[in-house]
């Protein structure tokens, strides 16, 4: 039997499973569609066609196993009302230097169409209680060397395949920065009513769309969680990061809440008086599964007559030894507290540590008063 037609054990080590999660109204529906596996959640009538969208596993783990570059799509925030729209807007579009574009390709570069979408958009909203969210706002980027014009475009695709016609949207590429990036505004209120409020198993599937987007255009490109690539440490919040580059630049000496709490934990684990959080060991475990599951693809493209599959074996048994073990935050706080305390540790010992041209029984010097 060819490789890839019973690649359902190995695509569950590439792609990640979601969890149905319940909600509350207006949300229900979306539920209810993903508990019952319907709607947008109905699964394909054809091997044929799940395969078109998700491309083979073998493809999938040669990306991987030899590091193709990963996309980035995440939400930066919700924008509340008109002016804090027109705000968004105006940071995007660099206050006019930028032109924002539309669904329609048409270009907006004044104040005044920025104010007047960012009403247009608000304005729906009127009769909801308390501050509503006018659009979403989410970025998609690519590493430095990426061409930043493909990029817009692998955009412009992932939101005409994603979104659709139901929600207007504006898009900024920015190039200010080593990786070229695109800002994406999506009006929340859709046509029929619908609210856009992308979930977690919607964002990975605008990273797989606009993964895709890019390949069509012939730069490689993936979208796989990070303990698929034996990588632990998750992501920080766009707030963190600043916080954090603020600290590294010099521009702040106060270490952020979050790293001075973390520290404070491992440094109980260190000392023996607290245990490592428990999605840590499940961490340790998902890599181990996940690379069991390498190997026994990498032993099935072995035994393939295909010259290029039996280098992808190899390529798949340098990627798993190269990551023998997968570390996450807490374990990298972890080892620098144990730094610290053994450090510590061998101070005291010096210190404490008699003088060999003091005779033994002499007694220590009285202490000095102030």
């Amino acid at each position: 039997m060819p490789f890839g037609d019973r690649d359902d054990d190995l695509w569950g080590a590439l792609k990640p499973s979601f969890k149905p999660r319940l909600v509350s109204d207006p949300n229900i529906r979306y539920a209810r569609h993903l508990v019952n596996g319907t709607g947008p959640f109905a699964p394909r009538s054809s091997a044929s066609a799940r395969s078109s969208l998700r491309g083979s596993a073998k493809a999938t783990l040669a990306r991987v196993v030899r590091r193709t570059p990963e996309v980035l799509v995440k939400v930066t925030g919700r924008k509340k009302g008109a002016k804090h729209l027109a705000a968004h807007l105006d940071y995007i579009g660099r206050h006019g230097d930028i032109p924002l574009e539309t669904r329609d390709g048409e270009l907006i570069a004044t104040k005044e169409d920025r104010q007047r979408i960012a009403d247009e958009w608000s304005d729906p909203l009127y009769w909801r209680q308390g501050t509503t969210v006018s659009a979403v706002a989410m970025v998609f980027s690519m590493p430095a060397g990426t061409d930043p014009e493909t990029v817009k475009q692998a955009v412009r695709e992932t939101a005409e395949r994603m979104i659709g016609d139901n929600h207007d949207y504006l898009m900024a590429l920015h190039t200010d920065t080593p990786r070229p990036h695109v800002h994406l505004t999506v009006q929340a209120e859709g046509l029929n009513r619908k609210r856009f409020d992308p979930r977690r198993e919607d964002l990975f599937r605008f990273r797989e769309a606009f993964a895709d987007a890019l390949r069509s255009r012939g730069i490689e490109a993936e979208a796989t969680p990070r303990y698929t690539r034996g990588q632990g440490r998750a992501g920080t919040s766009m707030a963190l990061t600043q916080l954090r580059a603020r600290i590294r630049s010099g521009a702040s000496r106060q270490p952020t809440e979050a790293d001075l709490r973390q520290a404070r934990e491992a440094m109980q684990v260190a000392l023996g008086k607290a245990q490592q959080p428990p999605f840590v060991t499940k961490t340790r475990e998902r890599w181990q599964d996940t690379k069991r599951r390498y190997e026994a693809a990498a032993e099935q493209l072995d035994r393939s007559s295909d010259r290029e599959d039996r280098k992808l074996a190899r390529d798949v048994r340098q990627f798993i030894q190269e990551r023998a073990s997968i570390e996450t935050i807490p374990d990298r706080m972890l080892r620098e507290a144990e730094a610290r305390v053994k450090a510590a540790q061998d101070r005291a010992r010096i210190e404490t540590r008699p003088d060999p041209g003091v005779p033994r029984g002499t007694a220590p010097p009285p202490p000095r008063r102030r």
